[in-house]
């Protein structure tokens, strides 16, 4: 087979999105998108969409209410009869989800942000909230500042490790090396909690083997973490009284996100800083209601409430309410429906509030499966790149502002959101959209507000039926799981595996054996350098709603260089370099930071129109999760000559 060659991106000016105000419609793949009627593009939409009921996946928008969410999903499996409906919880925080569900059973946060205030130890793992999760970490610093230590395991010394009482920068990748010797120190040193482990879990002696070989010097060598740092963390965190771990996509968004995820949990359940109040387990997430998405049910696997779909009685439940017969099969992840894009066996993708032509890992090739769809319909507040490639393009109003209804945040708080504005020109709320191209579709169904939505969900869900409106405005917010309408539950989960009754404690939580596996993009004398992704305080995903205004704080897209390696490779601040990987290639301006290590470069994805990182992560994925690995990808760079341009 011939090898693809790598394609370059040439650096431009920020694009700026203008709201869409009006349906816009394709009359041919060679004709530009013209304004329609509505009428027009739903039933074109209808249309297309009948036409492609067993080739169909739909992704759902992990900004967009709960209520949305819970609609789309109906949508997919009792209009277009199919379970494939998947968000961007898939491209960070699937690991997470199905990590925590492997452990515990559900798959959110054990722990509320307050908790973190009043706790001993914090230790950040693969994440720089002070930037990517600024309002959370102001509740780390107040726990600092009550007098908790904290510790930051990351690639880079981050503005959040300026924070940390000790910064453990670790080799790209190899976090469950790091986690095994952690594991290991604690059960040498003696300070296992041999009572909680007893009681509440299972799988010990298989995993104090798995970790055995995992000395600090072992994993100083494969990590570049010193022993000495390793066993200060063990010990600190072992012998807090309350401790919290929190991480986000520095350890999902690997090809083994999911084992990476269940070698942190291993560490709570060695220790037992799980299921009480100022110890737990806190994966981030970086959009307002990531969490709240899967919760509804927008992902292939789960109906509403987070229940399997396989269970029959659960199936059966939502059958009776819905008056209709559900696959009972999983359906396909986002990822797996853009390899079904590639076969032929998905011909037509409703992408609701997601940019996945910028978004997805390798977006070279994403693009070129989008273009070559049958039928491609894009619901959204602006003509995003994924727009631009729809056959269809349907006007929505904005999640925040712009619409009722609830978002559910990392602590699972469900929340109200409330219509304050009047969406622009012909915007219409999701939720109505859907419900009319349902009735073209022959399954109508409606609802009179956004309310009548979250009270079907309540009484399809035991975790969410005691939260009503009127009791989500009386609380500010109320975290799941509120089964009963006369009481809240704890704000952190699993208290259950404390109980000395072995019937109230339930099922006892597994330790994950999971080895460490290195990145699958290896460096070469080819490919050098390790590139790394993230974000930025100032902007926001794939700049769609944040690169386009005026910032003080925006530099725009570069590549980060150590000193070192600017001096290597005879580059200045400032200076263009053409930075390539195995599967493309772009151009970028180079800024120098000290807070990198040799060997390690740093990129973001939020300036995708001037600089298109994601041309040079590699689509290699996690196999439990189908999340991609963003974080490890093999680079060179090469300086570009300056042009002078002479009169």
């Amino acid at each position: 087979m011939r090898k693809r060659q790598p394609k370059t991106r040439t650096g431009g000016q920020p694009k700026t999105y203008t709201r869409l105000t009006h349906p816009l419609v394709r009359d041919s793949r060679d004709e530009p998108l013209r304004r329609a009627s509505w009428a027009e593009a739903l039933d074109r939409t209808a249309r297309s969409l009948a036409r492609n009921r067993g080739a169909f996946g739909l992704f759902s928008c992990s900004r967009a209410t709960n209520e949305m969410n819970f609609v789309a999903q109906k949508f997919a499996r009792v209009v277009m009869g199919t379970n494939n409906v998947d968000s961007c919880n898939r491209t960070c925080h699937a690991p997470s989800v199905a990590g925590l569900s492997a452990a515990f059973g559900s798959g959110g946060g054990t722990s509320s942000y307050a908790e973190v205030e009043h706790t001993d130890v914090i230790v950040m793992w693969g994440s720089n909230a002070r930037f990517a999760h600024p309002i959370f970490f102001q509740h780390v610093l107040k726990g600092i500042r009550n007098g908790a230590r904290m510790y930051a395991v990351d690639p880079r010394r981050t503005s959040t490790a300026e924070w940390a009482e000790s910064w453990l920068g670790l080799n790209v990748g190899t976090d469950i090396a790091m986690a095994h010797a952690i594991g290991r120190e604690i059960i040498h040193a003696g300070l296992t909690n041999t009572a909680f482990v007893e009681r509440a879990t299972t799988g010990f002696e298989e995993y104090r083997a798995l970790v055995e070989p995992w000395t600090p010097s072992l994993a100083e060598k494969v990590t570049g973490v010193p022993a000495r740092a390793i066993r200060e963390l063990a010990h600190a965190y072992a012998r807090a009284e309350r401790a919290q771990l929190c991480w986000t996509l520095g350890i999902t968004e690997h090809h083994n996100g999911t084992d990476n995820v269940r070698a942190l949990i291993n560490l709570a359940l060695l220790t037992g800083h799980v299921g009480r109040y100022g110890s737990g387990l806190q994966p981030l997430r970086g959009q307002n209601n990531v969490q709240g998405g899967g919760d509804m049910g927008a992902i292939p696997n789960r109906l509403p409430g987070f229940q399997d779909l396989l269970d029959a009685d659960v199936r059966l439940k939502f059958e009776s309410a819905w008056d209709t017969a559900l696959d009972p099969h999983y359906g396909m992840t986002l990822t797996e429906m853009f390899e079904a894009m590639e076969d032929g066996s998905l011909r037509a993708v409703y992408c609701i509030g997601e940019n996945p032509a910028q978004s997805e890992a390798d977006s070279e090739q994403a693009v070129r499966r989008l273009k070559e769809l049958d039928f491609l319909v894009v619901q959204d507040i602006f003509l995003t790149r994924t727009a631009e490639l729809a056959d269809v393009v349907l006007p929505a109003t904005a999640g925040w502002a712009e619409t009722e209804g609830t978002t559910t945040n990392s602590e699972r708080r469900v929340q109200r959101v409330r219509h304050a504005v009047t969406p622009p020109g012909e915007a219409r709320e999701d939720i109505d959209i859907l419900c009319d191209l349902a009735s073209r579709l022959g399954r109508p169904f409606a609802y009179a507000d956004a309310e009548a939505v979250w009270n079907e969900l309540r009484a399809l869900s035991p975790d969410h039926h005691g939260m009503t409106y009127a009791r989500l405005e009386e609380h500010q917010g109320i975290q799941w799981p509120c089964p009963s309408t006369d009481r809240l539950e704890p704000p952190y989960l699993h208290g259950r595996l404390w109980e000395k009754d072995p019937q109230a404690r339930g099922r006892p939580a597994p330790f994950g054996i999971v080895q460490h596996d290195p990145p699958v993009d290896l460096t070469d004398e080819s490919y050098p350098l390790r590139l790394t992704t993230g974000r930025r305080l100032d902007s926001y995903n794939t700049g769609v709603q944040s690169g386009g205004f005026p910032s003080p704080l925006r530099r725009g897209e570069s590549i980060e260089l150590s000193p070192e390696d600017a001096e290597r490779y005879g580059v200045a601040a400032g200076e263009r370099v053409q930075v390539t990987s195995r599967r493309g290639s772009v151009v970028a301006p180079v800024r120098v930071d000290p807070a990198l290590r040799p060997g390690l470069a740093f990129m973001t994805f939020h300036f995708p129109d001037e600089v298109d990182t994601n041309r040079l992560t590699i689509e290699a994925n996690c196999p439990i999760a189908g999340t991609a690995e963003f974080k490890a990808s093999a680079i060179r760079i090469e300086k570009l000559p300056v042009v002078t341009y002479v009169r």
